[in-house]
This record gives structure tokens, sequence and C-alpha cells, in this order.
């Protein structure tokens, strides 16, 4: 599991979107959002780098948390 910020990230659109970038990459991917701390918590196959470029790619940029 890796958690990540995404400061951008404030309200529902901005996490079905997230929720779509993540699933784009790998569909079976399990997400945790703690909207108020504006982090996730992904499960996934994929690795680090390429979720955070997509998710910089989609408008959200995310830093580890």
């Amino acid at each position: 599991m890796t958690t990540y910020h995404i400061p951008d990230m404030s309200c529902g659109h901005c996490k079905a979107t997230v929720e779509k970038t993540i699933h784009a990459l790998d569909p079976a991917a399990q997400i945790a959002f703690d909207m108020a701390a504006r982090q996730i918590t992904i499960q996934s196959g994929t690795d680090a780098a390429h979720m955070t470029a997509a998710l910089a790619e989609a408008g959200y940029p995310a830093s580890p948390a």
C-alpha cells in the first residue's frame, strides 16, 4: 500500500477524477480516500512513478505521504 498527499483534491469531482485515473492504470486497484487530509491510500501493482505521473497529468499532482 502506498499513501499519497494530493493537495488539490477537495471535492467529489476531484475524487472521481483521481479514482478514474488510477483505475485506468490498474482496474483492480483498491483506493481509500481521506478527503479531510487530502490523502489517498492505494493498493496496486502499478509502480509509484507511473501512478504519480498519471495523477499529475490528470491535474492532481501527488507526493508520498
